[in-house]
């Protein structure tokens, strides 16, 4: 591979962010301290969503939101194959069974449709609880994923879920700055304000970074106490001693990454706006390459990209493609592999063909250099790299 000349990814850090940093390094408050609490403060006014708990990772915060949400060893919780793989994980660590649905081709999340046909194929109602026809597991949520930013068609969900004493758990680690259009409240709002409780990452590739991190949002009074005695060891919020009123964990956020969310949190529409920007450039460039497929937004959803991912159509050699762009010094990558298909879940009992939707995309999907500052000289050197990549790698 040449050298990089444009990288998939990087972090847009300012003096802002800087002034920050440095100020928490003047203080000798480098843990659950003032940044915190504006950080959370900041995000949840941002959202329109009363609580906001920062902790150390989006797997963290999932891991969290799972427990606050009741799911007990052997329940089973409905959720995509197509995500990163923290999202299954997290249900393994608490000895849940993750149930895939595939995805739907044009936004590629989970649909309320789909998992209520997997619910009346596999499940039955008795005594107010849906049990697995075989297994007898009970069936305690729902985790869909707004994967790559799109939303996800939330009020479905939200009815599906009250409907049938679910819990709604919300991966949204890649959806800050999205739109919901919510036919339910008639107006566009955060997906997250629908859901029991949301999760953000911030990882440096996300729309806002804190270097690691993420957060959970909730308007329940119960799970932001629960998430919050969680993330500190069991330990009461208010508590001046060492007793913990809980099993919990070090899921803490410190304050110089909390600084570094504040620092973004400043400049978030600025963030926002670009970034949509970059994605119109792209959508205009590659509108004429025919071996390529662009990312979609519902008519309901105003998205605010994670990455710029697009696939490239049957008889084209994705991993060649892959090859020549690195070739010239543009980073990309497949984008993601299947969760089902990942080693440690071959024991559930899941195999290549059970999703097809979601292994057909993952087989053919690049991530492309995507980031605040790219440049639109850089868009259209990527795509003229596309475009001849693609057609040096058709099928004969």
């Amino acid at each position: 591979m040449s050298a990089v000349v444009i990288p998939l990814s990087r972090p847009d850090l300012s003096e802002i962010e800087e002034r920050e940093v440095l100020g928490v390094l003047r203080t000798s408050w480098l843990s659950q301290g003032p940044r915190v609490q504006e950080f959370e403060a900041r995000m949840a006014a941002f959202l329109g969503i009363r609580h906001a708990i920062a902790v150390s990772s989006g797997t963290a915060g999932l891991h969290l939101a799972l427990r606050s949400a009741g799911i007990a060893a052997g329940s089973h919780v409905i959720t995509t194959p197509f995500s990163f793989v923290a999202t299954a994980n997290v249900m393994l660590y608490e000895g849940a069974y993750p149930v895939f649905v595939d995805i739907d081709p044009l936004t590629l999340n989970l649909t309320p449709e789909r998992v209520k046909a997997v619910m009346a194929r596999d499940y039955v109602m008795q005594e107010g609880r849906w049990r697995h026809r075989e297994s007898g597991a009970v069936l305690s949520a729902v985790l869909p994923v707004s994967i790559f930013g799109h939303p996800v068609a939330m009020d479905g969900f939200r009815t599906l879920a009250d409907t049938n004493c679910l819990r709604l758990i919300l991966d949204a680690c890649e959806s800050l700055g999205s739109l919901y259009w919510s036919e339910h409240l008639g107006e566009w709002i955060s997906e997250a304000q629908l859901a029991d409780a949301a999760v953000l990452a911030f990882y440096p590739n996300k729309q806002l970074t804190t270097g690691e991190g993420g957060m959970i949002v909730t308007n329940d009074d119960d799970i932001d106490r629960y998430c919050r005695m969680g993330r500190n060891q069991g330990r009461g919020e208010k508590s001046s001693s060492l007793d913990a009123e809980m099993l919990g964990f070090n899921y803490r956020m410190d304050e110089l990454s909390a600084a570094l969310g504040v620092g973004q949190m400043r400049r978030i529409q600025d963030l926002l706006t670009r970034r949509q920007q970059v994605a119109a450039w792209y959508e205009e460039a590659l509108g004429a390459v025919e071996e390529i497929e662009r990312p979609v937004a519902a008519p309901w959803a105003q998205v605010c990209w994670f990455v710029y991912v697009v696939r490239v159509r049957h008889g084209v050699n994705r991993d060649g493609v892959i090859a020549s762009l690195g070739q010239r010094g543009i980073e990309s990558r497949a984008y993601f592999p299947a969760i089902h298909l990942q080693p440690h879940f071959a024991a559930l009992g899941y195999r290549p063909g059970m999703f097809p939707v979601t292994e057909d995309f993952a087989h053919r999907a690049i991530a492309l250099p995507f980031f605040t500052q790219m440049t639109k000289a850089q868009v259209s050197e990527v795509v003229g790299a596309v475009r001849s990549a693609v057609s040096a790698h058709v099928a004969v």
